[in-house]
């Protein structure tokens, strides 16, 4: 991929101009062109064949699959959160239809990016196996003889010596395989090459695009993953009932999933109380315990970015919020509901709403089974009253308040339908009234308790306010490969990149009047300055074994029109 136009056609003239001795100094195929009109039907194919295997086309390929991710990283996803996916689409109702068409809220699934995908692991496969075989004969064979006029090359000296050629020839071969350099005699030339390893670089950083695209293709095929919100006290075990949310590859399996389990015994979160990084987090961490299969228990903290692994399964820390303690009776002062209530954060200082459904055990002053609900809005840091605002002022637990707006009649759970845990619905609720007929609402501090009327029971904030966290527990084989693929295509750009692939010639031959002739010269596989200073170098070398000879008495040259 790292071939230009420009070295193209600089390979091309020196191909013309230099004969073998400017030849393959890369594996990279040359374009031919065809007229169009004249093509057959193979011979199309072939053309489509050749542009789809060329490196300006995998480059384009490349740069597609790049800029067809930067929706999937700034548009929620339905394989990271669903949850996301909607709200977004109920905040952008314009460009929701436009992007469920162009298929953005799953864009790693979209049939575009597949065939973008597909069509550049194509295009690999086709420009490696031919220069792989290019290069690996290039391997076993030899540099190529000193072309006839070596001063046509970039980089050139010459000067005459007293040594004999054959003198001459030797010690240059001596200096290049010293340097590292391949080089054998061939005629009155020594032909040597040097840094076979820029080419290997380039492979080397194709293969691990490849091997990079499999371990991403097996990824998908065979990954899990799924969500878990999870209150302080409660568990997890890896089984898919106890999802929230699960999704998987077309060839997973669920016999797959890890047998292991673990319990969110704390949660830990800190933040900025003053300065103009005021409620920034400074800690997020979750202690748990967890097993393996019958194994013992083992303690662990989860961070940011830092997941606990289990038999090849990460548990990643994904957000949190806070689970407010109510208890709801009856008239009859019995409880039917007591727990912790999570949730859901609506802004960074984690201003909270949710839903309380009573779905049970409780019956109205007549003895009729009745469902209860509640819309709960929950502030960790209220600001206080008369502030003409409900909203979080810190996103720390330094003064809660609950506030909380009743109903009454049918949840709607027993239609059969999925139902959203944290909303109500209100088609078949009636709100409890006060005895002014006002809509019965109360904003509660730890300990308080709100009374329905008509001796319908009570609510009681609890003195007790859980923190709950949210995990994604997900399972990608490859993931390693991928990483190893990434590392090595990073060492093959930079041997790509920075080692130049280069030949040098040695000529040594008498000359007319019996001194030595010695002729240096260079090419490289593209330009830079280095190519004629370490010519310079070599000459040096040579030089000090073949030093210049002395210049010729003009006594002993014959003068112009004498006789000879």
């Amino acid at each position: 991929m790292s071939k230009t136009a420009s070295d193209e056609q600089r390979d091309s003239q020196d191909g013309k101009d230099l004969g073998a001795a400017g030849a393959q100094l890369s594996t990279a195929p040359r374009e031919e062109l065809i007229a169009g009109p004249s093509l057959s039907v193979l011979g199309w194919a072939r053309w489509f064949w050749r542009q789809l295997t060329s490196m300006r086309v995998a480059l384009i390929l490349l740069f597609l699959l790049s800029l067809g991710a930067i929706p999937g990283s700034l548009i929620p996803q339905n394989s990271v959160d669903e949850l996301k996916v909607q709200t977004f689409k109920e905040a952008h109702r314009t460009v929701s239809p436009l992007y469920e068409k162009l298929q953005f809220f799953d864009v790693y699934s979209s049939v575009w990016f597949s065939a973008i995908y597909i069509l550049l692991f194509v295009s690999l496969i086709g420009c490696i196996v031919p220069r792989t075989w290019q290069f690996a004969g290039q391997l076993r064979g030899r540099p190529p003889g000193a072309p006839g006029r070596l001063t046509r090359l970039p980089a050139y000296t010459t000067w005459r010596s007293e040594a004999e050629p054959e003198q001459v020839r030797a010690a240059a071969l001596a200096i290049l395989k010293q340097r590292r350099f391949r080089a054998h005699t061939v005629g009155d030339a020594v032909a040597a090459e040097k840094g076979y390893l820029r080419e290997a670089g380039n492979l080397l950083f194709h293969i691990a695009l490849i091997v990079m695209l499999v371990a991403f293709a097996v990824g998908q095929l065979f990954k899990s993953e799924g969500g878990k919100l999870i209150v302080e006290g409660d568990g997890f075990s890896n089984s898919l009932t106890q999802y929230d949310d699960f999704k998987s590859g077309s060839m997973f399996s669920t016999d797959e999933l890890a047998p292991f389990s673990f319990t969110l015994d704390k949660f830990t979160g800190t933040y900025e109380k003053s300065g103009p990084q005021r409620g920034t987090a400074r800690t997020f961490e979750a202690d748990v315990s967890y097993s393996q299969g019958d194994g013992p228990d083992k303690k662990s903290v989860i961070q940011v970015n830092k997941p606990l692994v289990v038999d090849g399964t990460k548990v990643y820390l994904l957000s949190h919020g806070y689970a407010p303690v109510v208890t709801v009776r009856d008239g009859r002062g019995k409880v039917v509901f007591n727990g912790a209530v999570p949730l859901l954060p609506i802004d960074n200082n984690i201003t909270s709403t949710g839903a309380i459904k009573v779905m049970d055990g409780y019956r109205d002053k007549n003895g009729r089974k009745v469902q209860l609900g509640f819309q709960a809005f929950f502030v960790p840091t209220f600001g206080g009253a008369g502030k003409g605002t409900m909203f979080s002022q810190f996103p720390g637990l330094e003064f809660p308040v609950l506030a909380l707006t009743g109903y009454h009649g049918s949840l709607g759970v027993n239609a059969g339908l999925p139902q959203n845990v944290y909303q109500l619905d209100t088609r078949k609720l009636t709100q409890f009234k006060d005895a002014k007929g006002q809509i019965l609402k109360a904003r509660l501090l730890p300990g308080e308790k709100m009374t329905l009327p008509d001796g319908a029971g009570s609510i009681t904030f609890e003195k007790e306010v859980k923190e709950w966290a949210s995990f994604q527990i997900s399972q990608q084989p490859a993931s390693g490969w991928a990483l190893t693929g990434a590392i090595a295509a990073i060492g093959g750009l930079v041997g790509s990149l920075f080692i130049q692939r280069r030949r040098v010639w040695v000529r040594a031959v008498a000359g007319e009047d019996g001194v030595t002739v010695v002729e240096m010269a260079g090419l490289g596989r593209s330009e830079s300055p280095k190519l004629p200073e370490e010519l310079a170098d070599l000459a040096g070398t040579l030089h000090a074994e073949a030093p210049t000879a002395p210049d010729p008495d003009p006594a002993d040259v014959p003068a112009e029109g004498a006789e000879k």
